[in-house]
C-alpha cells in the first residue's frame, strides 16, 4: 500500500492533471473532468455531476479559493474524507510516480531570490510533513505548536524501539505496518476488513511494554507542562494520532480522554476517543463519546459541519456493535443525507436495512452506493442478499459472482452463494462455494456443516460424511451428533430419496381431512402447523425467556406521551428506534448479533403490521399486548399483561379504569391472529370505522374471547405444549420421513404403527409404502407415555382374555 508520502504525490499528480489553466485551483468544469475521468465505468447525467460539485464545493467551502476553486489541499482532505480513493482514483488516470516523486524536495516560491535561511526553513517544513502522517499537516486536526512536533517524534522512537524488540522477540502478531496506512475516516471502523484482519497485537505483559509505558508517562508530562491549555491539547492529540497510526489503541485512548479533560467542547477527541473505543470492543463506551462529538459539533456552527457525516456513520457503526440496527439505519441516513456521494454511508445504510428485513429500501440504498463506487465487492455481496431474499435469484448470483470477481476470497459472498445454491438445489455448485470458503477460513464450522449438507443433497454420502466429521472436529454442536444419527439412518436402511431431499423417503403428502386423531390430547395438524411457525419465531427473537412480567414492568416505570395518529386518534405511539431500545432491555441477555437477528424477525412479523402505512411509528400498548402470549411466563400470566396492556393504551374518556371496549378487544384479537396464524387471512383485521361502540369488556369477557379456538387465540395452548416438549427425545424413535431422531412429541399412526415427527406430521407427509384411506394418529409427548399406554393396553387385552 502507499506511504502517505507517495499518497499525498498521487494526489498532486491528480490536481495538476486537471487544473489546466494553471491558477492553483480546480474550478467546477475542471472537477467535473475529474470526475468523470476517475469513474471510466459510469455514465453520469448533467444532474448527476452537478449534485457532486454542488456537495463538494458546499462541504469543502474553506478550501475553496474563489473564482479558482478547489485548491490542492482540499482535494487531498476529500481524500482523507473517504470521498474517494487515492491509488484507484491514480490508477485509472493511467498516472506513474517518478522516482524522484515523494522525496525531500525544496518548495520554490515564483521567485529564485530567496534567503538561504528561508530556504533551510522550507526544506525542514517539507521534511517534518513527510515524516509523519497525513493528519500531521492538515488544516484541521493537524500540529499547531513547534513542541508538539518535537514530542511526536520521541514518540515515534519510542514505538519504533518497541517495535523492534518486541518483533525480534517473537512477541509481535500480525507485524503488517507497511500494509497498514493512515487511513480515512470512513475506513477507520469499517468491517474486519479494514481493521481486525491488519490487527497488530501487542505484547502488554513484558518488560519492553513498561518501559515503553513509563516513557510514554514522560512524553504525556511534557504535554501537560506546556505554556498553554491549547498548547498541551495538541500535545495530547498528537500522542493519541501517532499511537493510534500504530495501534496501540489502549494508550491513544488514554491520551484522547486527556485530551477531552482540556478541551471538553472539542469535536476531535471525542470522536478520537470513540474511534479507539470501538476497535477495542467497547461499543457502548464509543457510542457515548460519538455522541458528545455530536453535540459538540452541532453547537459549533459551521466549523465542524463536515465532520458531521463521520460522525454519524461512525456513531452508526457503534450502535451496530451493539445490536442497535434501526437506530444505526436513522444515523447512516443523515449521513447520506448530508453527503450524498458519500458511498460507504450508503453502502452501511442497505446492509442495515437488509438486516432488519428491508429488502426494497436495502436494494435502493446498496445499487446507489455501487453506482457511486462500481469496484465496491462488499456492497455487491449484500446487494446480492438482498435480492435473493426478495426471490431474484439469477440476478442475485450476477452480483454475488461480481462481489467475488473483484475480491477472489470474499468469504461472505462465498458463504451465501453457496447458500443460494443450496435453496435452488444445485447441490454440486454450493458444495464448491463452501469448499471455497473453507480455503481461505478453514475452522468455518457452519461452512463445513452446510458442505456436507450440500455433498449430501448431492447423493455423495461418503464424501457427506467425511465432512461431518470434519465439523464435529470445530464444534460439538447437538445438531452435528443428530445430522451423523441421520446419515447412518440412510446408510441403514438404503432407501431411495424423494428428489433428492435430504435423504427423505419417499413420502405423500396427505389432505387435512385423512388425519384423524385419537384421544382428546392429540393435536390436529393445522393447530400444530401453526403453533410451530410462532414457535420458531419464539426461538429466534429468544422470547420464550424473556418473563412476561417484564413488560408490565416496563409499563409502570417508563411513561410513554401520546400522540395523534393520521386519523386523530389518542395513543401512546413511539418510533421504532425507541422501541428497539425497549427491546434491547427485554432481551439484556442476547449477545448484539443475536439481537440484530430477533429485531430483523420482530420487525418482518410485528412491526409491518403494526406500521402497515410506513409512518416508522408503533403503538406501544398493542405492541406489548401482541407481545405478551409469546412471552415466558404461565398461560394466565401471559393473557392478563395482554389485559394490562390494552388497558395501559387505553385514553378515551369514559371507559372503566378496570375494563376496555370491546372495539379495542375485538381489533387486538384479529391482530393477534393475523401476526402469528396468516392462514387465517388478513381480511378480519378489517375495521369498521365510524361506529361507535362504548361497549367496554373486562377480564373474564376478554378471557373467554382470547380462548376461543375458531375466532380467539386458544392455540396458546398447543404453543404452551410445544415449549415444555420441545427437548422430549424418543429413545431410538426416527421419524419415518425425514429420518431424523424424534425431538418433542412423537405420532404415532394406530393401524401402520409408524411415527412422525412434529415438523412431517404438521406438513401431512406420510411414507408412500403405507398409503391408506384414512390416518389415525395418537401423540406421545414422551417415551413414559408411551410405555403407559402399551401397559394400559396390554391391561385391557388381559381382562378381555380372562
Amino acid at each position: 500500500m502507499a506511504s502517505r508520502g507517495s499518497r499525498s504525490e498521487k494526489v498532486k499528480r491528480i490536481f495538476h492533471q486537471f487544473d489546466g489553466n494553471r491558477d492553483g485551483g480546480l474550478n467546477r468544469e475542471e472537477m467535473a473532468a475529474l470526475v468523470v475521468a476517475v469513474n471510466p465505468r459510469v455514465k453520469f447525467s448533467d444532474e448527476q455531476i452537478n449534485a457532486i460539485l454542488d456537495e463538494v464545493f458546499k462541504t469543502y467551502g474553506e478550501y475553496i479559493d474563489g473564482e479558482k476553486g478547489l485548491t490542492y489541499e482540499g482535494l487531498l482532505r476529500t481524500y482523507d474524507d473517504g470521498a474517494g480513493d487515492v491509488d484507484r482514483d491514480f490508477d485509472a488516470l493511467g498516472l506513474e510516480l517518478s522516482p524522484d516523486d515523494g522525496k525531500n524536495k525544496e518548495v520554490r516560491s515564483g521567485s529564485d531570490e530567496v534567503s538561504s535561511s528561508i530556504a533551510d526553513e522550507r526544506a525542514m517544513e517539507t521534511q517534518k510533513k513527510q515524516r509523519t502522517a497525513a493528519w500531521a499537516v492538515s488544516p484541521n486536526h493537524g500540529i499547531v505548536f513547534d513542541d508538539t512536533w518535537k514530542i511526536v517524534d520521541d514518540l515515534e522512537i519510542l514505538v519504533k524501539r518497541l517495535k523492534t524488540k518486541q518483533a525480534k522477540d517473537g512477541k509481535l502478531k500480525g507485524d503488517n505496518f507497511d500494509a497498514f496506512s493512515d487511513a480515512g475516516w470512513s475506513r477507520e471502523l469499517g468491517p474486519s476488513s479494514d481493521i481486525s484482519d491488519k490487527r497488530v497485537f501487542w505484547e502488554e505483559s513484558g518488560h519492553d511494554y513498561a518501559l515503553f509505558v513509563k516513557e510514554l508517562g514522560v512524553l504525556r508530562s511534557r504535554a501537560d507542562g506546556a505554556r498553554s491549555r491549547e498548547e498541551a491539547f495538541d500535545g495530547h492529540m498528537a500522542i493519541g494520532r501517532v499511537l493510534y497510526d500504530h495501534q496501540l489503541f489502549k494508550e491513544a485512548l488514554v491520551s484522547f480522554k486527556r485530551a477531552c479533560e482540556l478541551q471538553p467542547v472539542d469535536v476531535r477527541p471525542h470522536f478520537r476517543a470513540g474511534n479507539c473505543l470501538y476497535v477495542l470492543g467497547r461499543y457502548k463506551d464509543a457510542k457515548e463519546e460519538y455522541l458528545l462529538a455530536l453535540d459538540a459539533a452541532e453547537a459549533d456552527g459551521n466549523q465542524w459541519a463536515y465532520l458531521l457525516p463521520q460522525i454519524y456513520v461512525n456513531l452508526g457503526i457503534a450502535l451496530e456493535g451493539e445490536g442497535m440496527v434501526l437506530s444505526a439505519c436513522e444515523y447512516y441516513r443523515e449521513a447520506a443525507i448530508l453527503c450524498p456521494t458519500h458511498f460507504r454511508a450508503l453502502k452501511l445504510l442497505g446492509s442495515a436495512l437488509f438486516g432488519v428485513g428491508e429488502y426494497r429500501a436495502a436494494v435502493k440504498a446498496l445499487e446507489e452506493a455501487i453506482f457511486l463506487k462500481p469496484d465496491y465487492a462488499d456492497a455487491h455481496c449484500d446487494l446480492a442478499s438482498a435480492l435473493h431474499s426478495m426471490g431474484e435469484d439469477e440476478r442475485a448470483i450476477e452480483v454475488f459472482q461480481k462481489a467475488i470477481d473483484l475480491k477472489p476470497g470474499h468469504v461472505d459472498a462465498l458463504y451465501n452463494l453457496g447458500g443460494l445454491y443450496m435453496d435452488l438445489g444445485r447441490f454440486q455448485r454450493a458444495s464448491e462455494m463452501y469448499t471455497r470458503v473453507l480455503a481461505v477460513w478453514p475452522t468455518h464450522w457452519r461452512a463445513q456443516l452446510n458442505k456436507a449438507v450440500s455433498l449430501l443433497g448431492a447423493g455423495e454420502t461418503e464424501d457427506a460424511k467425511k465432512a461431518l466429521k470434519e465439523a464435529l472436529k470445530m464444534t460439538n454442536r447437538v445438531e452435528l451428533h443428530d445430522a451423523i444419527a441421520h446419515l447412518k439412518q440412510l446408510q441403514k436402511k438404503k432407501v431411495k430419496s424423494n428428489g433428492g431431499a435430504n435423504g427423505e423417503v419417499a413420502f405423500l403428502i396427505v389432505e387435512a381431512s385423512k388425519f384423524k386423531t385419537v384421544g382428546e390430547k392429540t393435536t390436529v395438524r393445522q393447530d400444530l402447523a401453526n403453533a410451530l411457525q410462532i414457535r420458531a419465531f419464539q426461538r429466534v427473537t429468544r422470547f420464550g425467556r424473556c418473563d412476561v412480567e417484564l413488560l408490565s414492568k416496563e409499563m409502570k416505570e417508563k411513561d410513554v406521551p401520546v400522540s395523534y395518529s393520521g386519523t386523530g386518534v389518542p395513543e401512546k405511539s413511539i418510533r421504532k428506534p425507541i422501541l428497539e431500545e425497549i427491546l434491547r432491555r427485554l432481551l439484556n441477555f442476547l449477545k448484539p448479533e443475536t439481537f440484530q437477528g430477533a429485531v430483523k424477525a420482530i420487525n418482518e412479523r410485528i412491526l409491518s403490521v403494526l406500521d402497515e402505512n410506513g409512518s416508522g411509528r408503533v403503538d406501544l400498548g398493542m405492541f406489548y399486548a401482541v407481545l405478551a402470549p409469546v412471552c415466558g411466563g404461565s398461560p394466565e400470566k401471559r393473557k392478563r399483561v395482554a389485559y394490562d396492556a390494552l388497558l395501559w393504551r387505553c385514553i378515551s374518556e369514559g371507559a372503566s379504569p378496570s375494563q376496555i371496549r370491546k372495539v379495542d378487544a375485538t381489533s387486538y384479537i384479529k391482530l393477534l391472529r393475523a401476526i402469528y396464524i396468516p392462514s387465517s387471512g388478513i381480511s378480519e383485521r378489517l375495521e369498521v370505522r365510524g361506529e361507535i361502540d362504548s361497549s367496554t369488556v373486562s377480564l373474564s369477557d376478554f378471557l373467554q374471547m382470547f380462548d376461543d379456538r375458531d375466532w380467539g387465540f386458544g392455540i396458546i395452548s398447543t404453543l404452551i405444549k410445544l415449549e415444555n416438549g420441545d427437548r422430549n427425545r424418543h429413545g431410538n424413535h426416527i421419524c419415518s420421513v425425514c429420518r431424523y431422531p424424534i425431538i418433542g412429541s412423537r405420532f404415532k399412526e394406530t393401524k401402520s404403527h409408524f411415527s412422525l415427527c412434529n415438523q412431517c406430521y404438521s406438513e401431512g407427509k406420510v411414507p408412500s409404502a403405507n398409503k391408506q384411506e384414512e390416518y389415525r394418529f395418537k401423540e406421545y409427548g414422551s417415551e413414559a407415555d408411551a410405555m403407559k399406554d402399551k401397559c394400559m393396553c396390554f391391561n385391557l387385552q388381559s381382562k378381555t382374555e380372562s
